[in-house]
Parts: C-alpha cells; sequence; structure tokens
C-alpha cells in the first residue's frame, strides 16, 4: 500500500504594495519656494500687484493654490515676501560694501554712491524699485523693507567713516547718522531717479554728477 504524500501549500501570492513618495527633502522643498518667489515678483513685475493672481502664480510653478495658500496667508503675503528675497538677492554684501573704501575720502564717497547707483541700475533692480514706487502706497512697509535690507548696510558703513572723520577734526558733523542718510538723498538719489524715469546716464554722466555731489557735501560738512 502506498503513502499518500501530502504536498505544502503554496503561500498565497502578494501584491507588492505601491512605493509611496517620499516626502521632499530640505533641499528640494526650498528650490521650490525660491521657485514660487521668482515666478511670483515676475508676475508682481509684469502686471503689477493688483492684476497678478494666486492661480496664474500657482500654475506656472505647477503648484495647486491649496499649496501656495499653505505657504502664504493671501496675495499680500506672497507680494511682500516676494520683494523681500529680491531685495536681498539685490543687496550688496558687506565684502562688497567695505571694497568702496579708497585712499582718499572723497574717492570713498564716490565709489559708495556708484555702488548704489549700479545696484539700482541693473535691469532686475530698476524693475524692483520701479514696483515698490508704485504700490508703495498700499504697502508703505516694502519701502522700509527695502531700505533696511538694500541701503541700511551701506547708510552704518559710511556712519562710521564719518565718524572716523570728524573724531580725527577733518569734518565737522555733529549726527553722523543724519549725514549718512542726507548724502544718499543728495549724491545718489537724483541720478537714479533719472534712470528710473527711463532715460539713460552714461558712466560719464553719473561720475560727473556723483562727483559734483560729493564736493558740494564735503564742503558743507568740512571743519570750520
Amino acid at each position: 500500500m502506498h503513502e499518500r504524500t501530502h504536498r505544502k501549500p503554496s503561500p498565497p501570492k502578494t501584491t507588492p504594495a505601491p512605493a509611496r513618495a517620499g516626502r521632499p527633502t530640505r533641499e528640494q522643498a526650498r528650490a521650490r519656494q525660491e521657485a514660487l518667489l521668482e515666478c511670483a515678483l515676475s508676475h508682481f513685475l509684469e502686471k503689477g500687484f493688483e492684476a497678478a493672481t494666486i492661480e496664474a502664480i500657482a500654475a506656472n510653478v505647477n503648484m495647486t493654490k491649496r499649496t501656495v495658500y499653505a505657504r502664504y496667508a493671501d496675495k499680500t503675503a506672497l507680494f511682500r515676501a516676494a520683494i523681500r528675497r529680491s531685495t536681498e538677492r539685490l543687496a550688496a554684501t558687506p565684502e562688497v560694501i567695505a571694497a568702496t573704501r579708497a585712499d582718499n575720502l572723497e574717492e570713498t564717497l564716490v565709489n559708495i554712491a556708484k555702488l548704489r547707483i549700479a545696484l539700482v541700475s541693473t535691469p532686475e533692480g530698476t524693475k524692483l524699485q520701479r514696483l515698490i514706487n508704485t504700490e508703495s502706497y498700499r504697502f508703505p512697509d516694502i519701502f522700509q523693507t527695502y531700505y533696511d535690507i538694500a541701503a541700511l548696510p551701506t547708510v552704518q558703513f559710511l556712519v562710521g567713516i564719518l565718524e572716523g572723520e570728524t573724531a580725527a577734526m577733518r569734518l565737522a558733523i555733529d549726527d553722523p547718522l543724519l549725514a549718512a542718510n542726507v548724502f544718499m538723498s543728495m549724491v545718489v538719489s537724483g541720478p537714479v531717479r533719472f534712470i528710473l524715469s527711463g532715460n539713460e546716464l552714461s558712466p560719464e554722466d553719473i561720475d560727473r554728477r556723483v562727483r559734483f555731489a560729493v564736493r558740494l557735501f564735503l564742503n558743507g560738512a568740512k571743519l570750520r
């Protein structure tokens, strides 16, 4: 009599679970954030705050409106963030600002003024400044944001120079911070307004205007 052999049943076949999409890395999330702000800025620069829409911005970066709103409460918050990011990107580094120091005071002041003018004169700098000028009546804080990030570090550097010159009895300045801001208005603002109005200034014209204004400033600040 033959014994019947029993075969072990085969284990049931299982279908592997679909791979779950992993969460984006920190670098990927940062890149997405940068892309969103870059796209938002382009829309605001091209269309202005009123005409730009979250829907169009989200579509351009392959995001949903929900994703954008998860990062920014509304269009105003996105606008402010885009302005800040662009300002940070355009602002001169401490090393670039420090490199304006020359062998004499007049050349140092000329270099400082030209640095500020050059930052506004770039295509992106001009567009950003025009946007801020246009929308600052609606959002006064964006003007302060621009000043704090793009202008104040240079103003503070100039304050240190004016304090040193006053201490050395080469200038007579009672309020170095006020004097530094007056310098920016007197020497920088004129050429900048000319450029923002759509007119071109050659490097020779900028140099002539800046040097003339710097000499006026120094004549007013010299020790008597």
